[in-house]
């Protein structure tokens, strides 16, 4: 039997960053992982250039059963000390919309970073290793693997969440969760295209290709940014972060115009006698297969001095109220994060520590915390790794 201080189960961005922030302490630390290469999501994330974290990083850009949860570790770590740590290895990047930051290169410049970071801790990353039993003897954690045994004082669960199976994702977390009767909220898959109802599917599918600006609500949040059509579907940042707030049965509005009001503009334009078709003022923001899709070809090809006042405000409300039911989402298979895991009220926030299992801690995707798209789960990854890192 292996025994070492600490074991953390996951070769992830949150393992990987606790591991650093263990070993700098001096604890003798294992990272086991059942697949057969470290940092798998990080690599092909944002594109495979890692979208690492955000300028801009407030708890109101997460979600949780337990809102006030997060506040603590992302004020201990933020998102310039990581930016600190990029900066140090020299890592080029650069900003896009929202803060959003990217490496310039590569995401392989992160998982070296954090790999080098490992070794200089001696920190030990063994891969191919599944975990078939853990049990608890003498205040100690024993691990029984296809690799043999090990034991260890502290364990660390940074197995992520159920999102993206084809990298490696598995319900291990929650299962070791509800081994030691922690709680877990219901998981479902999160930042995730829509799937649309037969006849809509039908309609739009025809659109595949075509992106707009928007702005997009339901009962719960609201996003300006675009939205894609696919030809299974509704895609886009829009849609991935809406989606994260939605339930099976919920409808969404889709301002499709969202820099102008088109019922002033028409009935202005109208009062100056401009004569052209609708389709043709129209063209002007949207472009013409949506047009055909949402409003009727007869309207379409009237001309605006023929339009009434009504018609203006059902053209209106049409462009500006877009109400869809989504069938339901991609799930898992293309989702970038699992909204829900295991319950932040049964962790520290201080530790993330287990209230109720001494030497058992939850970081990263795994946990009932997630991030919006931009760079905020990654930080959660940082921010919670390096909390836990300081106490195992």
């Amino acid at each position: 039997m292996i025994e070492v201080d600490v074991i953390i189960i996951g070769a992830g961005a949150s393992g990987l960053m606790c591991a650093i922030e263990a070993g700098k302490r001096g604890r003798h630390v294992l990272i086991l992982d059942h697949a057969n290469k470290a940092g798998k999501k990080i690599l092909m994330s944002g594109g495979g250039r890692c979208n690492f974290t955000n300028y801009s990083i407030e708890p109101s850009n997460f979600i949780s059963k337990n809102p006030h949860f997060c506040k603590s570790a992302l004020s201990r770590y933020t998102q310039w000390d990581f930016l600190a740590l990029i900066e140090r290895y020299q890592i080029p990047y650069h900003e896009r919309d929202h803060g959003q930051l990217f490496c310039n290169d590569s995401a392989k410049d992160i998982l070296t970073m954090l790999l080098t970071e490992c070794n200089h801790v001696d920190a030990r990353v063994q891969l191919n290793t599944s975990i078939e039993a853990i049990t608890i003897i003498d205040n100690h954690f024993h691990l029984a693997t296809i690799q043999g045994h090990y034991k260890c004082q502290s364990l660390v669960v940074a197995s992520g969440g159920l999102s993206i199976p084809k990298m490696g994702a598995t319900p291990f977390g929650y299962k070791l969760a509800q081994q030691f009767n922690i709680p877990v909220i219901p998981t479902h898959a999160g930042l995730v295209p829509f799937t649309l109802q037969p006849a809509d599917k039908e309609t739009f599918s025809l659109l595949s290709g075509i992106a707009v600006p928007c702005i997009i609500t339901n009962k719960l949040q609201s996003f300006k940014e675009n939205i894609l059509f696919t030809h299974r579907g509704l895609s886009g940042p829009a849609i991935l972060q809406i989606s994260s707030y939605w339930c099976a049965g919920d409808e969404i509005t889709i301002n499709l115009l969202p820099s102008i009001n088109i019922e002033t503009d028409l009935k202005t334009k109208r009062q100056h006698k401009i004569k052209n078709t609708l389709k043709t003022i129209l063209d002007d923001f949207l472009p013409k297969r949506l047009l055909g899709c949402l409003l009727p070809e007869t309207l379409l090809n009237t001309s605006l001095q023929d339009i009434a006042d009504h018609q203006i405000n059902l053209i209106a409300s049409q462009l500006h109220n877009w109400t869809i039911k989504p069938n339901g989402t991609e799930g898992y298979r293309t989702a970038e994060v699992t909204v829900g895991g295991v319950s932040c009220d049964a962790i520290s926030s201080k530790t993330m520590e287990s209230h109720q299992v001494q030497g058992l801690y939850f970081i990263g995707e795994v946990l009932d915390v997630t991030g919006w798209l931009g760079g905020y789960n990654f930080q959660w990854a940082w921010s919670s790794a390096w909390c836990a890192g300081q106490y195992v």
